[in-house]
């Protein structure tokens, strides 16, 4: 049987070229996407596209955004060997991370990829991405299963889990890094890839998908000198269900009672409160320091070496699945979808 892969083109950089009458960056029609990139009939794979319309700038990415994009894959789930998501890298990490937990059972390859120059210009990065994205994508084993059956982004050589990468660089080719987990495979001659870092499902469970996510969340980045009525307020905010502080270090954060009396109004108030440290790369240890010690006895939970993206996805996730603050807690603690090193 033909390998078959669907792209879809949700919007950004990758899909843009330039209108010889206006110069201007305008998305290209991906029904022709052979005509831009000829290099992928080599493949003889069967290539199918689908294209959001209007396209969606990467910065308007949101809840409805995302289960469109979950509804098209699984509308199509039976049709093909793997899917690639072409999407603008802004917030790549954010989408990737919540359609890692949106997409349960996965037994197939979702690789996202983009490009930071469009792909019909002489220097693009776009070319290299899109080929190697569907190369991965169309990857199986000696008994035709995919051999990354996860949520992926693929950018400059490297194949990394989704839900543990961030943007990294603005200006730069290699714009993603994943500071707390190794890459899934190595592009350059050959694909290699660490099988021993990928997740494999339990083979022939139905694929099913998580429509249900609350966005009731709220970030704080713990600052210097911060005004700590920021941290009062957040009690005020109706609906409100969620609280990520980004902290110090290994999640470290002011002493004094002030601050820590703001915190455990939070929690008194039945927000969930979930420790993230700031640093590219480490963990959050609330062992560690006096001050991660008072945030645990609080009642704050650690969010270990996740990404803030990944945090952020994890708790839309759990909000929308559970109704009881024990049940989001004990998700919390859990390596869901490889989201963190446990």
């Amino acid at each position: 049987m033909d390998t078959s892969i669907l792209l879809i083109y949700t919007g950004g950089t990758i899909g843009m070229k330039i209108d010889p009458q206006t110069q201007a960056l305008a998305p290209f029609d991906f029904s022709h996407i052979l005509e831009e990139v000829p290099e992928l009939m080599k493949f003889g794979y069967k290539l199918d596209s689908y294209s959001f319309d209007p396209a969606i700038d990467s910065s308007d990415a949101n809840i409805p955004f995302w289960r469109e994009l979950a509804r098209i894959i699984e509308e199509n789930y039976d049709k093909y060997d793997g899917f690639v998501v072409l999407h603008g890298t802004d917030t790549m990490s954010y989408t990737a991370s919540v359609l890692s937990f949106m997409l349960e059972n996965l037994d197939k390859p979702v690789v996202f990829t983009g490009s930071q120059l469009p792909i019909g210009m002489l220097r693009t990065d776009g070319k290299e991405n899109l080929i190697s994205s569907i190369e991965i994508a169309a990857a199986k084993d000696d008994e035709e299963r995919a051999l990354v059956p996860e949520v992926c982004v693929y950018f400059e050589s490297q194949l990394y889990r989704g839900n543990r990468t961030t943007k990294y660089n603005a200006e730069n080719f290699r714009a993603f890094r994943s500071a707390n987990y190794p890459v899934l495979a190595d592009v350059g001659i050959h694909i290699r890839f660490n099988p021993e870092l990928i997740r494999y499902p339990k083979w022939g469970k139905k694929f099913k998908v998580n429509y249900d996510l609350d966005p009731n969340v709220a970030i704080v980045k713990v600052v210097p000198g911060m005004n700590i009525n920021m941290l009062s307020i957040l009690t005020k905010v109706e609906g409100l269900r969620g609280v990520i502080l980004e902290t110090f270090g290994s999640g470290n954060a002011p002493t004094n009672n002030e601050f820590l009396g703001a915190v455990r109004e939070l929690v008194d108030k039945g927000l969930i409160v979930v420790n993230v440290t700031q640093c590219h790369a480490g963990r959050v240890d609330m062992d560690a320091y006096a001050t991660g010690i008072a945030l645990k006895n609080i009642g704050v939970i650690s969010g270990e070496d996740s990404t803030i993206e990944a945090a952020l996805a994890k708790l839309y996730f759990l909000l929308g699945k559970y109704s009881e603050n024990s049940d989001i807690i004990e998700g919390l603690k859990k390596n869901i979808r490889g989201e963190i090193s446990k």
